[in-house]
């Protein structure tokens, strides 16, 4: 009972030690006069106020650039997903020459910066293609994510193969196979890709702000380096005003995990295999 105890207290402490500075910007967010001592964590009532968030809406348009982030995401979400089951279900289930090459390729891919290759790509997208001060300019690069494919591998690699084989006499194609055989028994999967991958292009400012400099178009993540960089001093709060966006740009990714996190359970794989 008391070791019980102990752990619960540990993990509480572990846990407020996480979660305090999601607090403290909220917190930040809300306050009229910045107060960086200890009891600036806990203001007075007086001290609070929406006025951060009318103050940098009002400068970079926050709804536009959550709107320009849904469809980046969206975007690289969609690529990721389809294009890393394909690849996955293939390297994991079909038999083919080079398989193993091809799965050691996609290893070396993820040990190569993608800083080394954003000069190039940007010549390749903006240059060749002509894809400057466009949504899908900035959604190509992103659209094919080697982890993914990794990801969805390794799961394939867990079902027996008697489903499959089961499947195959029975009459149903390899796509068949994949829709309805191995994507119902693969969702954490699906659920993890989602989420890994919708951190990276909500976040990413760089590469969208090398693609386009119209602000209509800029991601709020772009939008608010440029604010942080260039306006935030003129403002009555540059604290409050920063930890407004920062607070508008983390809700969605915060809510996307409190809605999937309750989908993330094991599956026992080999259930459907008799014996």
């Amino acid at each position: 009972m008391k070791s019980k105890i102990a752990t619960y207290a540990v993990l509480s402490v572990g846990a407020l030690a996480f979660l305090f500075p999601f607090y403290y910007m909220v917190v930040g967010s809300l306050q009229t006069s910045p107060d960086p001592s200890i009891s600036g964590a806990f203001p007075h009532p007086s001290n609070l106020t929406t006025a951060n968030y009318t103050a940098i809406d009002g400068r970079i348009d926050l709804l536009q650039g959550l709107a320009n982030s849904g469809i980046f995401t969206g975007g690289v979400i969609l690529g990721t997903i389809v294009f890393g089951v394909l690849a996955g279900y293939a390297l994991a289930v079909l038999r083919w020459r080079g398989r193993s090459a091809t799965f050691a390729l996609v290893l070396l891919v993820q040990v190569v910066p993608f800083q080394l290759l954003m000069i190039p790509l940007y010549v390749l997208i903006a240059r060749d293609y002509g894809l400057s001060d466009s949504y899908l300019g900035m959604i190509l690069p992103f659209f094919i994510n080697s982890t993914a494919v990794v990801i969805f591998r390794q799961y394939f690699l867990q079902l027996p193969k008697e489903l499959f084989d089961a499947a195959r006499i029975d009459g149903a194609g390899e796509f068949r196979l994949l829709w309805s055989v191995a994507l119902p028994l693969v969702r954490p999967a699906l659920l993890t890709a989602v989420l890994l991958t919708f951190i990276g292009p909500w976040n990413e400012f760089l590469w969208p702000f090398l693609i386009t400099k119209e602000a209509s178009m800029q991601p709020l993540a772009v939008s608010l380096a440029n604010f942080i960089s260039t306006i935030a001093a003129s403002t009555t709060n540059p604290f409050g005003a920063m930890m407004a966006g920062a607070v508008v740009l983390a809700a969605p990714a915060v809510a996307l995990f409190l809605i999937f996190q309750r989908y993330f359970t094991s599956n026992d794989l080999g259930s459907g295999v008799k014996g």
